[in-house]
């Protein structure tokens, strides 16, 4: 299995990241997209990149600290996509839900097109924040003329859903899937197609429901493949093909081996 989208840099994994990689390919789980939020977070993905098969790192700016970065933050970024050989651009986005950040939604914007012209610049797909700002977050693909990536931890209405599958994007869908009272994400869930999902943990946030109030861990992958499958009427089998397919396409990822013994350089 592939998780589409781990933040396994987070400093809460410090004390035990060995453990949990070892635990998720235990469980089934040996690929890892581990996407960058901030220009200090670049060197830490990189280092477990390399420090652990299976891991692939993606560099961006997370709206969340849009009071941070600048022109410079921006500059770095387009260096590290020329120079590490990422597989996105991302985690970017917008988030129009906090108060505090929606008072910044130019700086946010601006932030945002920036990264989606170095996608287009360096041809690789996006790994899309998008909180209370699909439709926004839309407008700027369509300004920028570029909507390759995918939309992460996905829960839009119906409407929105089909005006992203319209412009060509995939849903990645994590533990809020498993919430029993999640009733309009089940629905959109069942509704996007095939080659349009993709699974993720967003670990070490957002557990799924049966260990909520824990540290989230990528060897819940298969806890959520089984939830969607359920909701789909497919086999979990059939799925996590499909979704693992979905995450190669996009990401231009390998063949997955987990034969290798980490390696400790940066």
């Amino acid at each position: 299995m592939i998780d589409s989208h781990i933040h396994l840099d987070d400093p809460r994994f410090d004390p035990l990241r060995d453990d949990v990689v070892a635990r998720a390919r235990a469980a089934g789980v040996n690929g890892f997209v581990v996407p960058a939020i901030s220009r200090e977070t670049f060197p830490r993905v990189k280092t477990f990149r390399n420090r652990y098969p299976g891991v692939f790192a993606a560099y961006g700016l997370h709206p969340y600290f849009v009071d941070q970065h600048d022109k410079a933050d921006l500059a770095e970024l387009d260096h590290w996509l020329q120079q590490e050989d990422p597989v996105a651009v991302g985690e970017c986005g917008l988030d129009f839900y906090l108060p505090e950040l929606k008072a910044q939604k130019q700086r946010q914007l601006d932030c945002f097109l920036a990264q989606i012209e170095l996608a287009k610049k360096h041809d690789l797909p996006l790994i899309i924040h998008a909180r209370k700002a699909v439709p926004e977050v839309l407008a700027c693909l369509r300004e920028v003329g570029y909507a390759r990536g995918e939309i992460h931890s996905y829960n839009a209405s119906l409407e929105l859903t089909r005006q992203v599958l319209e412009a060509g994007l995939k849903t990645g869908f994590g533990g809020a899937v498993t919430r029993p009272n999640a009733h309009r994400l089940h629905q959109v869930v069942t509704y996007v197609p095939d080659e349009a999902l993709l699974l993720e943990t967003d670990a070490p946030d957002q557990p799924p429901w049966s260990h909520r109030g824990e540290l989230n861990r990528p060897e819940y992958l298969p806890e959520i493949a089984r939830c969607i499958a359920r909701l789909r009427g497919q086999t979990e089998q059939a799925l996590i093909q499909i979704a693992d397919a979905n995450a190669r396409e996009l990401f231009g990822l390998p063949e997955i081996s987990d034969n290798r013994s980490p390696e400790t350089t940066s």
